[in-house]
C-alpha cells in the first residue's frame, strides 16, 4: 500500500520509521512471502520468523506507510459490530472464537512489548460503551448479555461512564489497550532485521501464479519472487477479482486529534452507539500535555462529498464534550472494510492452496492483524487453529445475505456511472488542485489540474473491476466505491485491490 501519499498526515506519521531499505532489485526465492508491512503483513512474518521459517516482506510503498499510520490505534477486543449482532446472524460458538482471537491478539501486543523491549506508549486501560441516545440504554444491556456469553466474563455494567458521559449508563470492558503504532511497527521490524528477515519497500507486487507447488509474485519492475507460501497482508486482496470483494465495502472513516491537559480526558476507550459512524475516542499520553483523539463521521467510500463538514462536526461534538481541548493539530482519514456477516476474512485464500489472507478489519485492524499473523501461523505450522472456522475466507454468507445484497446493489450503481453525464461541463470548470469526472469523446475521464494548471487525465474505470472512481477533495486522490481501491492524482495506484495504474487519457 502507499497510502502514505494521500495528503492528510496522522498524529502518528510525526514518528519516522528507523527502516530505510532500498527496493527489490531482480528475483528472490524464499519459503515464505508477506506481502504488505502494516501491522498484519509485520506482525505476521515476525511470527512466522519466530517459528524458524525463512521470511521476506515487500510493500508497494515505505514500510508502515499504510492503513496502520491511519488508524486511532484503539486496542479493544470488545466487537466493535456487536457481540449481539454477531450471536444472533452466526451464532454463540462464532462469537466465542472471536473474542478469544481478538483477546489473545492485545495479549500477544503486551507480550511482545515486554520481551522485545518496545518502548511504544502501551498500557492496560478500560473500553467504555456509552448510550448515543438515552433510547440506546436497553441496548447495552443485550450487548453486556451477548459479551459476557462469548467469554467477557469481567464485562459489567455501571451506572456511570467516564468523563463526560458521567450522567449516564456505560458498558465497562477491562483489558482493553492502547498504543502507538507505528512505535510498536517500529519495534517488530527491528526485531525482524536481527531474526534475518528480509524487508523491501516500494516493491509492488502485480500478480500471483501457482505452479508446482509454488507461489510466484510477479514484480512491478519485471522480477519475479518464488516462495512455497505467501500471506497477502495488504488491507484489501490484490489478488482477487470476485471473492471476497462482494463480501465486504469499504468505507473511510475520519479522526482529529489536539492537545489536551493531563487528566482533562480519562485516559480509557470510549465509543458510542451512533449509526452510521459511531464516535470513538481516546488518549495519547505526552510528557506535559496529553492528546485527544476523536474519530467518527464514517460513509461509503466514494459516496460523500462534505469532508470538510464532516470533520467540523466531529470537532464540535468532541468541544462539547471535552471543553479543555486546544486547537486541532491533526486531520486524517483511513479505509476500513466491513464484511456482511461482521467478522473479518483469514486463512486460506479462495483459489489457491499455498497463499493466505488477512482483509475485512471492520475498524479493528489492529487487534485483527495480529490475531491474523497469530491464525496464519498455526495453519502454516500445523494445519489447524481454534479460530479458522469464524474467519474461514472461503465461508458462505447466506446468513449476512441483506447485507450483502445491499452493498453489490451500491456496486452496480457505480459501475453504471459511466453511462451517465460528467461532473463538470468540460475541462475549464475544474479549479487549480481539484478532481472531477468530465465526458471527453464520449468517454468518462478523471481529470485533475495541478496548482500550476497542468491537466492530469486519466480513464475513471478504476482497473480492479471497471467501476467509476470519484475525487476525493480531502485526501487529493480518486477513490473506487466498489472495493475501495484509491489512485493518486495522475492515476498512481495507491490502495489495493487495483495494482495496474489508471489509463492515461491524450489530449
Amino acid at each position: 500500500m502507499n497510502a502514505g501519499k494521500e495528503r492528510s498526515r496522522s498524529l502518528w506519521m510525526e514518528h519516522p520509521m528507523d527502516f530505510d531499505g532500498p527496493p527489490l532489485a531482480g528475483d528472490l526465492t524464499t519459503e515464505i512471502l508477506v506481502i504488505g508491512s502494516g501491522i498484519a503483513g509485520v506482525s505476521c512474518a515476525y511470527e512466522l520468523v519466530r517459528s524458524g521459517h525463512q521470511v521476506a516482506v515487500v510493500d508497494r510503498g515505505p514500510v508502515g506507510r499504510g492503513m496502520t499510520a491511519r488508524t486511532s490505534a484503539h486496542l479493544a477486543f470488545e466487537l466493535d459490530d456487536y457481540f449481539e449482532e454477531l450471536r444472533s446472524l452466526r451464532g454463540a460458538d462464532a462469537c466465542r472464537q472471536y473474542y478469544e482471537s481478538q483477546c489473545a491478539a492485545v495479549d500477544r501486543i503486551e507480550e511482545i512489548c515486554r520481551q522485545e523491549a518496545i518502548d511504544c506508549d502501551f498500557a492496560r486501560i478500560d473500553g467504555y460503551f456509552v448510550p448515543a441516545e438515552e433510547k440506546d440504554a436497553e441496548y447495552l444491556r443485550k450487548e453486556l448479555n451477548a459479551a459476557r456469553a462469548a467469554g467477557f466474563a469481567d464485562a459489567e455494567w455501571v451506572d456511570n461512564g467516564p468523563g463526560a458521559w458521567r450522567s449516564g449508563p456505560a458498558l465497562r470492558f477491562p483489558r482493553q489497550g492502547r498504543f502507538h503504532p507505528l512505535k510498536y511497527l517500529d519495534g517488530l521490524v527491528g526485531s525482524l532485521h536481527r531474526r534475518g528477515a528480509a524487508l523491501y519497500p516500494e516493491t509492488p507486487i502485480v500478480g500471483l501464479d501457482e505452479k508446482d507447488h509454488q507461489v510466484h509474485a510477479r514484480t512491478g519492475t519485471g522480477g519475479t519472487i518464488t516462495a512455497a507460501r505467501v500471506v497477502v497482508a495488504t488491507n484489501s486482496p490484490f489478488h482477487l477479482r470476485i471473492p471476497i470483494h462482494t463480501k465486504q465495502a469499504p468505507y473511510r472513516t475520519y479522526v482529529i486529534a489536539g492537545p489536551i491537559a493531563k487528566g482533562a480526558a480519562p485516559d480509557a476507550l470510549i465509543w458510542d452507539t451512533l449509526e452510521p459512524g459511531y464516535h470513538y475516542v481516546r488518549v495519547q499520553p505526552g510528557s506535559d500535555e496529553d492528546t485527544l483523539i476523536i474519530g467518527g463521521e464514517d460513509h461509503k467510500t466514494g459516496e460523500a462529498d462534505d469532508m470538510d463538514e464532516r470533520l467540523a462536526r466531529l470537532e464540535a461534538w468532541a468541544r462539547e464534550r471535552f471543553a479543555e481541548l486546544g486547537p486541532i493539530s491533526h486531520r486524517w482519514s483511513g479505509q476500513v472494510f466491513e464484511p456482511s456477516d461482521y467478522v473479518p476474512f483469514i486463512g486460506r485464500s479462495p483459489g489457491y492452496d499455498q497463499v493466505y489472507v488477512i482483509t475485512g478489519d471492520s475498524g479493528e485492524g489492529l487487534t485483527t492483524g495480529v490475531a491474523g499473523a497469530l491464525l496464519i501461523r498455526d495453519l502454516i505450522d500445523d494445519g489447524v487453529s481454534p479460530w479458522a472456522d469464524v474467519y474461514d475466507p472461503g465461508r458462505l454468507m447466506l446468513r449476512g445475505a441483506i447485507e450483502f445484497a445491499r452493498e453489490n446493489v451500491d456496486a452496480a450503481k457505480h459501475w453504471a456511472a459511466r453511462l451517465g453525464g460528467g461532473e463538470v461541463a468540460s475541462l475549464n470548470d475544474i479549479r487549480p488542485g481539484e478532481g472531477a469526472l468530465v465526458k471527453l469523446d464520449g468517454k468518462m475521464t478523471a481529470a485533475f489540474r495541478t496548482e500550476e494548471g497542468d491537466l492530469k487525465l486519466c480513464s475513471a474505470s478504476c482497473t480492479h473491476m471497471g467501476c467509476v472512481v470519484r475525487w476525493n477533495r480531502f485526501e487529493q486522490c480518486w477513490d473506487c466505491p466498489c472495493h475501495g481501491s484509491h489512485f493518486s492524482p495522475d492515476g498512481e495506484p495507491l490502495q489495493g485491490p487495483a495494482f495496474k495504474p489508471l489509463s492515461k487519457v491524450e489530449r
